[in-house]
């Protein structure tokens, strides 16, 4: 969620900034090249006012017009020469009045020529087109000037834009800055603002974790986000509430059941058994109910186990592994040599964080069903290791195993293999071993042994698990 919403407060953040960027960059060069316009405007009425007073010659002034235009000559070689600027004083004939450098005439078209032609018609020419910074445009401005009423001259000044262009390129360069440092502050700003909107989701998901891996207790504090997610922690307190009180209901029923039926149970079992006196020695279907009954028997106690297990907390403690795995080993040596089996062990010292009499358990479960399913003259290997964070017991059997399907059901509750129903079981001991180890950090996995067979691993911490 974090991916979707921090691009997009990023995107509408970005797109606010070049809004306000963009007419600002627009508005800085306007400026500038409205400043450098109203000084070449200054600049052409001056020249227009020094122009006013220069007329062609005559007999009457033979050497006074001469001084004047002499004079308008040297401030315009001199203006041009301080600031690089054409300029010069045409009649409208395109005759120059004066005119510097000597070599720049009016074009024949053009930009200058058309701000020649606007000024003959007595008003200034309009103010040039914008230029910007990646443009080589020169700014043309043209002033007539006016004696009596009438035009007699045109002032015309070409000037160059780079200084200007400068400029803008400058300030542009501080306002993308200044934007870029902006940008800084709102991702700062929307990462600050997404964990704060996405922390009670962060806690919603862990304790959603939590009580999905068997700890019923967690909840989600209210105390902090948006008023939407409050509510749904609310919410979300409230059905881990009910959820923990039906299952809490529903062990307790299984664990009242069990015990319950067992009592009655026993009692039919000891009828049935008084009964079997009575009847002809080898009765088979005396025999059969007796087995059914003590299957039942076995399938009530594995019940009110399964219930005690999701109820209780892992008594967690360093242990031995290879000392309590090569215990087991020997436990059930016995019975694997009645059948035909061979039980290996392979139980180096190794220590991690366990519940000894859980571990015991889970080891009894699979080590009973290696055996159990495992053919005469086979073997069954019981290896102890290290792997990583975790230490492990691993027992493979050269049985019928399992298919790809039937893998990823063994360990659900009741279930058993349809080619295996004639064997003893409930179907139950596996998920009880499975549920108390996951109470202490631990897990149970199943998977092939070649060429055939099962390998099932059980896994436990060798650092102390967290709450």
């Amino acid at each position: 969620m974090r991916t979707r919403l921090l691009p997009l407060l990023i995107v509408l953040m970005a797109a606010v900034l070049l809004a306000l960027g963009v007419p600002l960059a627009v508005s800085v060069a306007r400026a500038e090249q409205q400043d450098v316009v109203v000084d070449r405007i200054d600049d052409t009425a001056r020249f227009a006012a020094l122009a006013q007073f220069v007329t062609a010659p005559s007999a009457a002034e033979p050497t006074s017009p001469d001084e004047r235009r002499e004079a308008l000559v040297r401030e315009l070689a001199s203006y041009y020469d301080v600031y690089g600027i054409r300029a010069g004083v045409f009649y409208g004939t395109d005759a120059p009045m004066a005119h510097a450098p000597r070599d720049w005439y009016l074009p024949k078209s053009g930009e200058v020529r058309d701000a020649f032609e606007e000024a003959l018609l007595s008003r200034r020419s309009h103010d040039p087109r914008q230029v910007w910074p990646w443009q080589r445009n020169r700014l043309v401005v043209a002033s007539p000037v006016i004696r009596d009423g009438d035009v007699v001259a045109v002032v015309v000044t070409d000037s160059p834009t780079g200084a200007m262009r400068s400029r803008i390129l400058h300030g542009w360069l501080v306002i993308g800055a200044g934007e870029i440092a902006a940008m800084l502050l709102a991702i700062g700003a929307a990462l600050r603002l997404t964990g704060w909107v996405l922390r009670p989701v962060r806690v919603l998901d862990a304790t959603t974790h939590d009580i999905a891996t068997g700890r019923l207790k967690s909840r989600v504090a209210v105390a902090s986000g948006p008023p939407e997610l409050r509510r749904l922690a609310r919410s979300f307190n409230e059905m881990a509430d009910n959820v923990e009180d039906v299952l809490e209901q529903q062990r307790a029923f299984v664990a009242d059941a069990s015990h319950q039926l067992r009592n009655p149970l026993a009692a039919l079992l000891l009828r049935i058994e008084l009964l079997a006196y009575e009847l002809p020695e080898g009765n088979e279907e005396i025999a059969s109910v007796q087995s059914e009954g003590k299957r039942l028997a076995q399938v009530l106690d594995d019940l009110l186990d399964l219930a005690l297990a999701e109820h209780t907390e892992a008594d967690l403690r360093v242990t031995d592994i290879g000392a309590l795995t090569a215990e087991r080993v020997a436990a059930w040596a016995p019975t694997a040599e009645a059948k035909g089996v061979s039980l290996v062990g392979d139980c180096p010292p190794t220590t991690a964080w366990a519940d000894p009499v859980t571990l015991s358990s889970a080891l009894d479960a699979v080590i009973d069903n290696a055996v159990k399913f495992t053919p005469e003259g086979e073997s069954v290997e019981v290896a102890v290791a290290c792997d990583g964070d975790a230490t492990t017991v691993v027992v493979t059997d050269n049985g019928p195993g399992l298919t790809d399907e039937e893998l990823t059901r063994v360990g659900d509750r009741f279930w058993r293999s349809g080619r295996h129903q004639n064997i003893k079981g409930s179907g139950l001991g596996l998920s009880i071993s499975r549920t108390l180890l996951a109470a202490g950090g631990g897990s149970l996995t199943y998977e092939h042994h070649e060429p055939s067979g099962l390998r099932v691993t059980v896994s436990v911490p060798r650092s102390r698990p967290t709450a």
